[in-house]
C-alpha cells in the first residue's frame, strides 16, 4: 500500500492486516459494514469469505441491457436494506476488485462518506494467510433512513446526454480506460458488444495492450494492489490528463472506469466522473459519432509510449 502522505485519501485504501485487526477490535453494533462485491459469485462467497462480510451482487447495482446504474430509488433501497447510511463506514472487496470499485463509486455517488476498498481484494487477503469462513455471511440489520438526500454527489456520474455535450464542446476530458485494442477499434472487448471503435476526442487513459477487459493491470503491481500514485500520475500526465480539468472516465460498461475514478479520488482529484453507459451505450445509438483508428490505419498495432 502507498504512503498516506502521498495519497491524500489513503485511509480509504486498506491493507489486509489492517482489516483483520480492525475486524477483531470492532465492538458489536459498530457502524461498520463489510461487503464482498461480485457478479454471480454467491456460491464462491458461500464456500469461503472474509469473516463478518455480507455479499452484494453487482446485479443489484446495475441492470441490463446497458448495465447502467439502477435508478436512485432502487440504489437507496439497496443501501438501506444492507444497513448503510450516509455516515456508515463501508469496507468493500471483491474476487475481482473491479466489482468492488464499481460499488465504491456508486456508494460515493449516493453520499456514503467513508467508503474503503481492500487493496488487492480477496486475493490479497488469502495471500496473507488470513482466515476465511463459509456460509451466508453476517447480514446487517436494515436501516430506515439514509440520513441525506441521495445522491449527495450527482457530479460523480455522467449520463448519455451529458457525454454528448462533452463530446461536442470539449469542456471536459473524456478518458477511455479500455485496452489498446478496444481503443483503436481492433476489438469491441465484449461478446455482447458488436461495434468497435471509440468516442471521438477521447484520450487513452491506459488499461493494457492486450485484450484483458477484466483487469486494470497498468494501474496495479503484480499482486493486484494499487501501483504508486507517481506511476499513475505519470501515465495520465503523458496523455494530457490532469487534476485541474474535469475528467470523465469510461470503459465498456463501468467497472474499469470505476477503478480509475476511485484511484483518482484517492489521489485527491475533485473534478472527476464516470460516464456510466460507456462504450456499450454510446455505440448502440447510430446517431452518436464514433472513430475506428484501425480501420483508417490497418498497420496500427501498438500504443505510442
Amino acid at each position: 500500500m502507498v504512503d498516506d502522505n502521498i495519497l491524500p485519501r489513503g485511509q480509504h485504501l486498506v491493507l489486509p492486516d489492517w482489516l483483520a485487526q480492525h475486524l477483531a477490535a470492532r465492538p458489536p453494533g459498530a457502524p461498520v459494514r463489510l461487503f464482498e462485491i461480485g457478479f454471480g459469485a454467491l456460491p464462491d462467497f458461500f464456500a469461503e469469505h472474509i469473516p463478518g462480510a455480507a455479499y452484494i451482487d453487482t446485479g443489484e447495482l446495475e441492470c441490463p441491457p446497458l448495465w447502467n446504474k439502477v435508478d436512485d430509488s432502487a440504489l437507496a433501497a439497496l443501501l438501506l436494506r444492507h444497513g448503510v447510511r450516509h455516515d456508515t463506514t463501508v469496507i468493500l472487496y471483491g474476487r475481482n476488485n473491479l466489482a468492488a470499485a464499481r460499488a465504491a463509486h456508486l456508494m460515493l455517488y449516493a453520499g456514503v462518506a467513508d467508503v474503503r476498498l481492500l487493496d488487492g481484494g480477496f486475493g490479497a487477503w488469502v495471500a496473507r494467510g488470513l482466515p476465511c469462513e463459509p456460509g451466508p455471511g453476517r447480514l446487517p440489520a436494515p436501516v430506515g433512513d439514509f440520513g441525506a438526500a441521495l445522491p449527495v454527489h450527482p457530479e460523480y456520474l455522467v449520463d448519455m446526454a451529458y457525454a454528448r455535450r462533452l463530446q461536442r464542446d470539449g469542456q471536459a476530458r473524456l478518458v477511455s480506460v479500455r485496452t489498446w485494442n478496444e481503443f483503436i477499434g481492433k476489438t469491441s472487448g465484449y461478446s455482447y458488444i458488436a461495434a468497435r471503435g471509440e468516442l471521438p476526442g477521447a484520450v487513452w487513459g491506459r488499461s493494457f495492450v492486450d485484450d484483458d477487459v477484466n483487469s486494470l493491470r497498468e494501474f496495479h503491481v503484480a499482486d493486484g494492489s494499487m501501483a504508486t500514485p507517481a506511476h499513475i500520475r505519470a501515465i495520465w500526465d503523458g496523455a494530457g490528463i490532469d487534476p485541474g480539468s474535469h475528467t470523465v472516465f469510461y470503459c465498456g460498461t463501468g467497472w474499469r472506469a470505476s477503478m480509475a475514478f476511485f484511484y483518482a479520488w484517492l489521489m485527491g482529484w475533485e473534478r472527476i466522473s464516470v460516464f456510466d453507459g460507456g462504450w456499450l451505450e454510446w455505440s448502440r445509438d447510430p446517431a452518436n459519432p464514433t472513430v475506428c483508428r484501425v480501420a483508417d490505419d490497418p498497420a496500427l498495432t501498438g500504443p505510442a509510449r
